[in-house]
């Protein structure tokens, strides 16, 4: 459920990063013309339910990373006076209210990404948006449905009592740990939070450090720019955010994880999509009960 964080305002972020650059090969050919980041779960956009997430939190600004061929993207935010006309003379009350929603949800700007250079590349475009006062940033990969929101207050909190940064986490079968990237921490005094003290790309499951996988959501402090200019870039000069946590763990800058215990969706390959499409359905009182008993009929035949 949606908490408020307590979090100082030092602490706190107000800008939101969501990088939306990639091509979404996973999802080809549907991604040849539609951004990923515009495929429905139901009825809504997923980069919707990421604005929304990021405005429960506190955010007041969020700071979309795209590509030249990604400015579909960005138009979903913006009014369509047209559409919206057409809706209200026919007293589409119900669908005029979801199409203004997404316009409504928080500010939104465009950050270029000239090139795709990695995660840190992006990550380190939005330097430059942020006022001199703001200490702090989020950043919310698209392909990754955390829920139910609140994780991001929780992270924040963690910030203001622990300092440094906090990243996202969850627990995964031991079998699978070579899908991820996996912590390697240490307990704290909360059950729910771990120190990190490094990670581990797609590790066999015998040399895992543990069985905390990395979930798309960050609150990085500052100087996480500086950190993604001192790292070295990796195969196709790529800028990994990872390397850069890790330089400042090695330089002893706090990093911690809050190991969330809801759900979670990837919405960047088909066989997650679909099962975030599902999830939200059944919660849909709309759509509920004509997909359970679709849904019983079809896996019992």
């Amino acid at each position: 459920m949606p908490m408020t964080s307590t979090a100082s305002s030092d602490s706190q972020f107000r800008t939101a990063v969501v990088p939306a650059a990639g091509l979404g090969t996973r999802f080809l050919p549907a991604t040849k013309t539609v951004p990923k980041e515009l495929l429905p779960v139901v009825d809504t956009p997923g980069i919707e339910l990421i604005a929304e997430e990021a405005t429960e939190a506190g955010a007041g600004r969020l700071a979309i990373v795209t590509s030249e061929r990604k400015v579909g993207v960005m138009a979903h935010f913006a009014d369509d006076p047209v559409l919206e006309g057409t809706l209200e003379d026919r007293g589409k009350d119900v669908l005029l209210h979801k199409v203004r929603r997404a316009p409504g949800l928080i500010e939104v700007v465009d950050v270029r990404q000239e090139e795709p250079l990695g995660l840190g590349h992006a990550v380190a475009q939005v330097e430059s948006e942020l006022g001199a006062d703001e200490q702090a940033i989020a950043v919310l990969l698209p392909d990754d449905l955390v829920l139910p929101f609140g994780i991001l207050g929780q992270m924040s909190d963690v910030r203001a009592a622990r300092g440094g940064s906090v990243l996202c986490a969850f627990e995964v079968d031991p079998e699978n740990v070579s899908s991820y990237g996996v912590f390697e921490v240490e307990d704290t005094d909360d059950p729910a939070v771990k120190k990190v003290l490094g990670m581990v790309e797609k590790p066999a499951a015998e040399d895992a450090p543990s069985n905390l996988a990395a979930a798309g959501r960050y609150v990085l402090d500052r100087v996480i720019f500086d950190a993604l200019r001192r790292i070295t870039p990796g195969a196709g000069g790529e800028l990994q955010l990872t390397d850069a946590i890790d330089m400042l763990i090695d330089e002893g800058h706090p990093v911690h994880v809050v190991v969330h215990d809801g759900a979670r969706h990837d919405l960047g390959n088909p066989g997650g999509y679909i099962k975030a499409c599902v999830d939200f359905a059944l919660d849909n009182p709309a759509y509920a009960d004509d997909l359970r008993e679709w849904l019983a009929g079809r896996l019992g035949s």
